[in-house]
């Protein structure tokens, strides 16, 4: 193939996967405790097992960027106060344990409530895990401490579990602010505090996720407008080939 077409290619490819990872960090921007994702690009040598060793200038034509994966960017979210007992920031690094309905999900959202039964829920009504399973509260003044101890007018409905994972440990976005993660691969957050009556941002600056979209969006545009005409001069250049070939 080509090595234009094929860089020009390669680069529309990684650029138009780059703009879908920007477009879900500003759609995100305004959830609490959401994590933008970075990309990572890699590069990839085009047909390097077919011609041996080859020159540095062969690497240099045959090298193609490509977006390789994503990954959470880890930075910590502003924290703003709220006054709501049942609103809770994470301060370091851990996640809330939540039941969803296709298992254990992790989260650093905490706004929280609780249901008709006494249930600590999200948003979207999943119960929310401590140590012995389901929190369940008792009327009374709810108080929560750094180490996520809950009690109800001094008495103790439970202690919430927060979780950590290993640096490189890969989490999957399920959708907003909730992220699964390999199995077993959770341990628990000894360096991260519970702050009550607060709530973390998202770690997404909404103008600096614009200014990256339109980036990448020039990006995109200058790989499509190179790919067609690199299309055009072949075309022009096969059609120049038969008829000398047919003279």
């Amino acid at each position: 193939m080509n090595s234009g077409l094929y860089g020009a290619c390669a680069g529309l490819m990684a650029r138009t996967e780059a703009l879908d990872t920007i477009a879900a960090n500003v759609a995100n921007s305004s959830s609490a405790g959401f994590r933008g994702a970075q990309n990572v690009f890699g590069t990839v040598l085009a047909e390097a097992g077919r011609h041996g060793k080859m020159s540095s200038l062969n690497r240099a034509t045959n090298s193609f960027s490509q977006l390789g994966d994503t990954q959470i960017d880890t930075t910590q979210g502003v924290i703003t106060r709220t006054g709501n007992d049942l609103d809770l920031a994470i301060e370091g690094p851990g996640y809330f344990k939540v039941q969803s309905s296709t298992g254990v999900t992790y989260t650093r959202n905490g706004h929280f409530h609780a249901d008709a039964n006494g249930r600590l829920t999200t948003d979207a009504g999943e119960p929310v895990l401590g140590a012995a399973g389901e929190i369940r509260l008792t009327k009374g003044k709810v108080s929560i401490s750094a180490d996520g101890t809950i009690s109800c007018d001094g008495v103790i409905s439970g202690k919430l579990s927060l979780v950590t994972f290993a640096p490189g440990t890969k989490l999957i976005n399920h959708g907003g602010s909730q992220y699964g993660a390999p199995a077993a691969s959770e341990t628990p957050a000894q360096e991260a505090s519970l702050r009550q009556g607060a709530l973390e941002g998202s770690n997404v600056s909404p103008m600096e996720g614009v200014v990256q979209l339109i980036s990448a969006q020039r990006a995109a545009e200058s790989m499509r407008h190179a790919l067609t005409l690199i299309d055009g001069e072949m075309d022009r250049s096969t059609v120049q080939d038969l008829a000398k070939v047919n003279q």
